[in-house]
């Protein structure tokens, strides 16, 4: 493997890599290499911009932690994440759109029973929250784990804003479960549109490209049930000014919801009113065909 140059360079890589035990493994590594050489090619890419690249993955590692995740970012804003979302959630007519996941979700979000009040002191305009899982057969999905988040008024979640020690109070996040008809309902805060994490590298870049960071307000849900598939989504706010330029391209017609506005009433007695949200979840058989 002597006098590599630009015209042998791909198959002396694919070749070094052809005792892979793995096939899956082999299979992703050389369509990779294959598409970056032909990136490389098709762009005349130079030596300044190569370091300029590896500038950046370097920068995004190093402001990657527990708290933040610019990988993920930058899989959304590439639109890399709903690609590969859709490409593995085709459902039949009538099951829930999936879409993106999300940097923000965390393990260990406090359980509640249904009619908690999740925001936890989270600031916002309070909002009753409630809805059915089913089957696509119309069956109620009892027990269902239901994973639940958002960010604040503010658009920050509450992992954006640990105390002085680095940790965080779990706020606007919960995991409650279905009842035996399958609804649950909880009390929570107002959702609002917010910019992603725009501070360090993919802000920068998006920036570059003359691409704004800003995200639809949205409620993040991840369910879960026995003999279903897992389901994780977004219920989005009708009217909303982003829900056609997501950043993360993550809005589908049928997660955009209408969340009414009441004021103040003998039972829900806020100050300046209250929201309602009502959205029932379709899920698809575990196996079931797409």
């Amino acid at each position: 493997m002597r006098n590599i140059d630009e015209n042998t360079i791909t198959p002396a890589v694919l070749a070094a890599m052809a005792d892979c035990p793995s096939p899956r493994l082999k299979a992703i590594m050389d369509s990779l290499v294959r598409h970056l050489h032909d990136f490389a090619r098709e762009t005349q890419l130079t030596e300044q911009e190569w370091e300029a690249g590896i500038r950046f993955l370097t920068q995004a590692g190093h402001i990657t932690d527990d708290r933040r995740q610019e990988f993920i970012l930058l899989s959304d804003v590439l639109g890399l994440s709903t690609l590969v979302t859709a490409q593995n959630n085709a459902k039949p007519a009538g099951c829930t759109e999936a879409t993106v996941f999300g940097p923000f979700f965390v393990e260990g979000a406090p359980r509640m029973d249904n009619g908690a009040d999740i925001a936890n002191g989270a600031q916002g305009t309070p909002c009753y929250v409630s809805g059915q899982v089913r089957g696509i057969g119309g069956e109620a999905v009892a027990d269902a784990v239901i994973d639940v988040w958002q960010s604040d008024e503010q658009g920050f979640y509450d992992v954006q804003q640990p105390d002085a020690a680095g940790a965080h109070t779990h706020r606007a996040r919960a995991q409650l479960r279905s009842d035996a008809q399958g609804r649950f309902h909880f009390r929570s805060i107002l959702a609002h549109c917010y910019p992603i994490p725009h501070d360090g590298p993919v802000g920068r870049m998006l920036q570059a490209l003359g691409r704004h960071p800003w995200r639809p307000a949205h409620l993040h849900f991840m369910i879960a049930a026995p003999g279903y598939e897992r389901l994780i989504t977004h219920v989005f706010r009708d009217g909303d000014a982003y829900l056609d330029s997501d950043a993360v391209f993550g809005v589908r017609q049928s997660l955009v919801a209408d969340w009414q506005r009441h004021e103040a009433d003998a039972q829900h007695p806020h100050e300046g009113g209250y929201y309602t949200l009502a959205y029932d979840f379709v899920l698809n058989p575990a196996g079931g065909a797409a």
